[in-house]
């Protein structure tokens, strides 16, 4: 049976971010260079960007390079920044085809100039389309996205276009990288880790969180629909009580 037919199709996720890790491990596996799992990821993405789109999914963030994997080997970095230009470029018609409209997200003045370019005529290109809402992550963290987002806001206090004793949660929301984007739903990590790694951390206050054992290059569109199939399985609160909690306490006590 398609896993698929298991997916409630008026209970998708508005948003899902997933954090795309295993690729090292799933190159040593096969007794190649990191690199090797990075071209591989490839597919997991396009595959991933497929699932979403045909299942209705409004926006799927990936979380593609983070500002600490600046730390990793020249080499690494290098091959990566070069992998992901030439992505952009084969895989653009292909987005635009789909009505996928692309944006990125991260301090992209820390990208190389070859990067920036392929990065800005993606989202050019595809600035118009209304189907799936493709961001990537790119040089990006939680914590520089709330840093950057207290300097915005202290710059506007300095000039006098915020008043301090109106600063909300609203205040702060439309000065991150993610403004006018809704918050995750449901937030996939691959490769069996159980962390978050400095992503998104405002955004997914109430995210519900999905864990899978599968190296990132290795999941594909079933891996997807088992995620979404779990997170119509639970029960939503936002810190609240649910219904049926409550009315069972109310029923004991009489």
């Amino acid at each position: 049976m398609d896993v698929r037919n298991n997916i409630i199709k008026e209970n998708l996720p508005l948003h899902v971010a997933i954090i795309m890790d295993g690729n090292g491990r799933w190159a040593r596996k096969q007794g190649n260079a990191r690199i090797f799992g990075h071209r591989n990821g490839v597919k997991a993405v396009r595959e991933t960007v497929e699932a979403a789109g045909e299942l209705g999914i409004k926006y799927l963030t990936l979380f593609a390079f983070s500002t600490e994997n600046w730390d990793r080997p020249k080499d690494e970095i290098n091959a990566l920044m070069a992998l992901l230009v030439q992505t952009l470029k084969t895989e653009l018609i292909r987005l635009h085809q789909n009505n996928v409209k692309l944006s990125v997200i991260g301090n992209l003045d820390t990208l190389p100039v070859d990067v920036t370019t392929e990065i800005l005529n993606a989202i050019d290109l595809t600035r118009n389309n209304n189907g799936l809402n493709l961001i990537i992550a790119l040089s990006y963290s939680g914590r520089w996205d709330m840093l950057q987002a207290v300097r915005k806001i202290t710059k506007e206090l300095k000039t006098g276009k915020i008043d301090p004793g109106k600063i909300n949660y609203d205040t702060l929301e439309k000065c991150l990288s993610t403004a006018n984007i809704p918050d995750p739903e449901l937030l996939i990590r691959t490769s069996g880790e159980y962390r978050i790694s400095n992503f998104l951390l405002w955004q997914i206050a109430y995210t519900e969180l999905y864990f899978t054992e599968t190296l990132w290059p290795d999941f594909r569109k079933e891996d997807f629909y088992k995620a979404i199939i779990d997170f119509q399985k639970r029960e939503r609160r936002f810190g609240k009580i649910s219904n049926n909690i409550f009315d069972e306490s109310v029923n004991s006590m009489k």
